[in-house]
């Protein structure tokens, strides 16, 4: 069996509407490139984008 992973050891990303860094997550695995927003909420604002 793997072993569990720290939240600390996983890659981040800095969410484009509030600022705010987000850990990796397993419903990510595939689009982890594509992924912007850090919950439901900034992707529907979409405020923060340039």
């Amino acid at each position: 069996m793997a072993k569990m992973r720290r939240k600390a050891d996983l890659p981040t990303k800095v969410c484009v509407t509030c600022g705010l860094s987000f850990a990796w997550r397993k419903k990510w695995a595939r689009d982890w490139d594509n992924v912007r927003y850090c919950s439901e909420r900034c992707r529907r604002t979409k405020s923060g984008e340039g």
